[in-house]
């Protein structure tokens, strides 16, 4: 060998450290904040605290031009890229529901009917449940079994013949689930029976800790409170913006400060109530829930007491609730990053007491990004506006497209974003002409003003997509058993603004760049503060986690492997 080679071979070995070494960090803590767009750690960095994300900050690595390379940016969709380092047309999360041929119906997309929840009164209560995803599903039960490749957990588990201990723990199950991976252990907060729940793919039964902890009832302490402002109004960026007249009244929380949790000074009762629950999640204060939940993990399972790295991923979702009815820009927005940047101080300092800091690497992403309300970018000038469905009158397009193609019953079976899917008596059909038919849909959806793209499946399965980068994000997010027929794409900064019938003031889903933009910081093991404008995309996470702890990479992962990282 040359001298070259021997000296890149020693570096190399070195640098990637097995996850039984002396060196391997005892735990890798992957936090994940749902809908941290790209811009918003360092947008309020003057009100951050100093333990928080401005540690983050100012001792790791910051890619400020990260992004999720697919198309539709949804929570369980990035949340598998993060884990997977595989895009959407390989680990088939390529939404949070879609249409199941085989099924004839639209699945969620962690359900299982094989693995019932754990407890009575845990599942989705359909009635009060704002996530129509969740609503969607065809069963309570959940486990990771439509995730089609290994996660950077798995492989972790893996390599230390299951000795590394795994778990993943967020309020959105899929937040939970996905992380975890197919080897380790998930649990999530049931609004329904108001604690932290998991299914039978996981255990035959709680934990006696889990137990404890839920029959403590921490969610008590917001009985009778309101959520007020953590610092004085004066200090806030959009302290003139509290009563912005585009933002949701979600059964009574309001639109402006205080927001009470709930109308008594007594014992939660769900009968008063009963989107007390709700609105914990429509705050910080699910944040601080999960967090809390996450440090009696760590303590109860011993995570990072050993010579075997553990991994515990932290998916937190408020930010993703306020932004979807208040707006990202918005007072409500801005307080809940001022919490949860308390929330992440409070929980590295727990970490740092029990573990310390300098075992522990730390990388911070978010499953997508967010769009701005329509109002407030009209507020400072920018055009924008929503879709609404109700006012396309399609019938005139579907009666030319049936007498076209010779088709007398249904057409399509409906839009399950981003897909308009085409029914299934009709693709039975033997002597259809699918890439036409589905080119011939397409064409007359682009009659619609709103939208930008519709994109035919078979079009995207016979490579002719121009290579353009938005065709890309399109071309990486379709499976040809999961995905639709038509990808439609509506004009940047326009989206449907209604789930099921709850009028929502801001979403993502969109393969635009304010839905693709994320941050990625690393922090820990001797990393040194950089900030780093090249683009890259979230799939070199899991690439890089394995290449930092010394694992094999997740069988389906296509990210490249960050070097500042290893260096």
């Amino acid at each position: 060998m040359t001298k070259t080679f021997k000296a890149a071979l020693a570096s190399w070995l070195v640098t990637v450290a097995p996850a039984y070494t002396q060196d391997a960090p005892r735990l890798v803590l992957q936090l994940t904040v749902d809908a941290l767009r790209g811009d918003l750690p360092t947008r309020y960095v003057g009100n951050l605290g100093e333990g928080g994300l401005k540690y983050l900050l100012e001792n790791g690595l910051h890619y400020v031009d990260a992004h999720h390379c697919h198309a539709n940016t949804e929570t369980v969709v990035g949340h598998a890229t993060l884990a997977t380092g595989a895009t959407p047309a390989v680990h088939g999360m390529v939404g949070n529901i879609w249409f199941d041929r085989t099924l004839d119906r639209v699945v969620y997309n962690v359900e299982d009917q094989t693995a019932p929840l754990l407890g009575e009164g845990a599942g989705v209560n359909d009635e009060i449940e704002i996530d129509p995803t969740q609503a969607a599903a065809g069963t309570d039960g959940r486990s990771p079994r439509a995730l089609l490749v290994t996660t950077f957990s798995d492989e972790l588990s893996a390599s230390t013949a299951g000795a590394a201990k795994v778990f993943g723990v967020s309020i959105k199950d899929r937040g939970a689930i996905t992380m975890a991976g197919q080897s380790g252990k998930a649990f999530w907060f049931s609004k329904s029976a108001n604690r932290f729940v998991t299914s039978s793919y996981y255990y035959d039964a709680y934990p006696d800790w889990v137990l404890a902890w839920n029959d403590a009832t921490p969610s008590a302490s917001f009985e009778g409170a309101s959520w007020e402002l953590m610092h004085p109004k004066e200090t806030y960026l959009f302290a003139e913006r509290d009563d912005q007249p585009w933002e949701t009244d979600v059964a009574g929380f309001g639109n402006t400060f205080p927001h009470r949790y709930s109308s008594s000074q007594n014992a939660f009762d769900p009968l008063e109530n009963p989107y007390f629950t709700t609105f914990l999640t429509l705050s910080p204060a699910g944040d601080d829930l999960t967090a809390q939940f996450a440090k009696r993990l760590i303590e109860a399972e011993a995570l990072g007491q050993d010579a075997v790295t553990d991994y515990l991923a932290i998916s937190f979702s408020s930010v993703d609730y306020v932004n979807h009815v208040f707006g990202p820009s918005s007072l409500e927005a801005e307080d809940t990053i001022y919490r949860l940047d308390q929330t992440l101080s409070n929980l590295f300092s727990f970490i740092d007491e029990r573990i310390g800091l300098e075992h522990v690497l730390i990388v911070l992403s978010a499953d997508h990004g967010t769009t701005d309300a329509p109002g407030y970018l009209d507020s400072v000038g920018i055009q924008t506006g929503l879709v609404v469905p109700d006012s396309w009158d399609p019938t005139e397009q579907i009666a030319r497209l049936k007498e076209r193609f010779g088709i007398t019953g249904q057409l399509l079976a409906g839009y399950n974003h981003p897909y308009l899917n085409i029914a299934p008596e009709v693709l039975a059909q033997s002597d259809i002409d699918l890439p036409a038919l589905e080119a011939a849909i397409a064409e007359e959806l682009l009659s619609f003003p709103d939208v930008a793209f519709a994109i035919p499946s078979t079009a995207i399965e016979a490579n002719l997509l121009p290579d353009t980068e938005i065709m890309r994000l399109i071309r990486n997010n379709y499976h040809p058993a999961r995905s639709g027929n038509i990808y439609v794409v509506f004009k940047p900064g326009w989206f449907i603004a209604d789930f099921d019938g709850l009028s929502v003031t801001s979403t993502h889903g969109s393969p635009w760049r304010g839905d693709t933009h994320v941050p990625i910081l690393f922090a820990g093991r001797d990393i040194a503060q950089q900030q780093i404008a090249r683009r890259v995309c979230t799939t070199a996470i899991a690439s890089t986690l394995s290449a930092l702890v010394g694992t094999a990479r997740p069988n389906g992962a296509s990210g490249e492997v960050l070097q500042e990282v290893l260096e």
